[in-house]
Formats: structure tokens, C-alpha cells, sequence
């Protein structure tokens, strides 16, 4: 069975306020098991691609979407916590299993004081759900994660807490809920070198699609198993991790310098000849002068061409 797209841009097209575009056409469609790395210079739109896919930026031409049923999950760099909730209730509040396990004990409390088959029959249906997650140990595995990346205890509230805890507790909500794609804008910020560990081997076995922007490069080495390179409003997809791209783009670039090189010393023997004198320009002339034309078109794509007064 061939694999399936989880997401899918076709002719992704947006412009900063302004009209400075950010990408343009990109066409990109992810597998649902793949460990992507998005790499460029700042400014190039890593954060801004995060925020398409997550549903969060809409103003842009073309299309962005998941597919069918698909659930994400998005760190942002700044995240929003639930200052109602303590950090217990904000780490839990978006866990499926954990909501299946409480309601299996409130249903059980209910039935022992007072019995229905209705009752019965929901306790019956929700032991089978956690039967098959095996998620009787459901709030170890919550603790777990949670010593992990080093969480404030469960019962602080969280309107007082740094940029950086709040930061930790987002990210234990967010890998317990369990989406299909985890979107991560600089998941190892503030994140102490045990915590960044056990991060990277829950998203090595994560079954899902992973898309990642961070700096650090050897997280993103051990993670990734594919590169998004952003460049000039392109996305260039490169089967390989951090380090496979970046030799690849090592030697795209020299390859790209040599050809440059080589073409500038062509112009400036073009050039000398444009100014040769008279006694050179006849009839063949012409297509030499359009030669050289050319050549200072391809070398700045973005300038109009230049115009020459061609003698007779």
C-alpha cells in the first residue's frame, strides 16, 4: 500500500505587509511518519511556515491542508497556558487517555452508590478503551514526562511561573495529547541538557509526522530525517538529516560560485570586446552583443534588462 500524505501545500503564496513575499508557489506534500528539519536564514519564514500549517495563518494564495481526521499539535515560542488551571491541569487538559481514565472512576464511584445498566454499560465500554491503550498507569506516565522536562510541581498556579516553565509545561501538554503532527517552533529552549535527551528519543519513536525548527544542530541531527531548506521564497525539500543537507548545500554552493566565476570572466571578455572599437562591429557583431545581453540577464534575474544603444 503506498504511503499516505498527512499534509499537502500546493502554489503556497505570502506576502509580509508591504508586499515582501515570503514564499511564493511552493508546492510540498509530507508523509505521515516523517521527521522533517526546517532550516534557512532568519527572516525566511521558518516560524511563519509553522503557523500555515497549524491552521493559525490563513492570509496567504494557494492551499494548506491536512488531510482527513488529522490531529496537530503546535508548540509556539511563546505559548499560552490556562491560568484557571495549576500546572497539573494544564499538562493534563488536553490528554484523551487521562479524560478516559477519570471518567472510568467517576463512572465506578457512581455505579457503587448507585447501579444502572447504563452505567454499566459506559464502564464496560471505557475498560476496553484503556485495556486497549494500556492505560491503567496512565498518570505514572504523566509524572514521568513531566520530571522529565523538569515541570514546576503539579499544584503551583501557573500566572506566576517564567517564560521558560510555562514553555516546559506546554510541551508536556502537548506531546500527552498525542497528535499526528507535532509542529515545534525551538522545542530545546530553556530545556536542560537530560530534558533536550529524553525529548530527542520521544521524538525518534514518535509514529507520527514531526516538523521542527530549532538552532540546535545536533538535536536537530539526531531527529530529522528529512531538510526543508527556505530560500528566497522557495521550499527545497533534501532527503537527509542536518549535516547531509548542509554538505549537499556545501557543494551546491561552490558548484554555484564556479559557474558564477566562470560566467563573469566571460562577460568581462564580452565586455571588452563591446568596447573594442568600431572597426570590429559588422554584421556578426550582433549576436555577440545579444550574447552578452543575455549572460548579465541570468546574472541578475532580479534586475530589469539592461538596455543597450546598438550602433548600426
Amino acid at each position: 500500500m503506498a504511503q499516505q500524505y498527512i499534509f499537502q501545500m500546493q502554489g503556497l503564496t505570502k506576502a509580509y505587509p508591504g508586499g515582501k513575499k515570503v514564499f511564493e508557489n511552493i508546492w510540498l506534500s509530507f508523509y505521515s511518519d516523517a521527521k522533517i528539519g526546517v532550516v534557512g536564514v532568519n527572516g525566511s519564514g521558518k516560524s511563519t511556515l509553522l503557523k500555515i500549517i497549524a491552521g493559525l495563518d490563513t492570509e496567504f494564495n494557494g492551499e494548506a491542508k491536512a488531510a482527513d481526521g488529522v490531529k496537530m499539535g503546535y508548540l509556539e515560542q511563546e505559548p499560552q497556558l490556562d491560568e484557571q488551571l495549576n500546572v497539573w491541569g494544564n499538562v493534563i487538559s488536553w490528554c484523551e487517555e487521562k479524560k478516559i481514565f477519570d471518567r472510568y472512576n467517576e463512572v465506578a464511584n457512581k455505579l457503587g452508590e448507585d447501579y444502572s445498566d447504563e452505567l454499566m454499560e459506559e464502564m464496560t465500554a471505557l475498560q476496553e478503551k484503556i485495556d486497549a491503550g494500556d492505560l491503567w498507569d496512565i498518570d505514572s506516565r504523566i509524572e514521568m514526562a513531566m520530571d522529565a522536562l523538569r515541570c514546576p510541581p503539579n499544584d503551583w498556579p501557573v500566572d506566576k511561573l517564567s517564560g521558560g516553565e510555562k514553555r516546559r509545561i506546554a510541551l508536556a501538554r502537548l506531546l500527552l495529547s498525542k497528535p499526528d503532527m507535532l509542529l515545534l517552533d525551538e522545542p530545546t529552549n530553556h530545556l536542560d541538557a537530560e530534558s533536550v535527551a529524553w525529548l530527542q528519543h520521544h521524538l525518534e519513536a514518535f509514529p507520527g509526522c514531526v516538523i521542527l525548527v530549532t538552532h540546535d544542530r545536533y538535536f536537530l541531527d539526531q531527529v530529522t530525517k528529512w531538510t526543508l531548506e527556505l530560500d528566497r521564497g522557495k521550499g527545497i525539500p533534501y532527503e537527509g538529516n542536518y549535516s547531509g543537507w548542509l554538505e549537499q548545500k556545501t557543494k551546491r554552493v561552490v558548484q554555484e560560485q564556479s559557474e558564477s566565476e566562470a560566467r563573469q570572466r566571460a562577460m568581462t571578455r564580452e565586455l571588452e570586446w563591446v568596447r573594442s572599437g568600431a572597426k570590429a562591429r559588422q554584421a556578426k557583431s550582433k549576436a555577440r552583443l545579444a550574447a552578452y545581453d543575455e549572460m548579465v540577464r541570468e546574472r541578475s534575474p532580479a534586475r530589469a534588462p539592461s538596455r543597450h544603444r546598438r550602433p548600426d
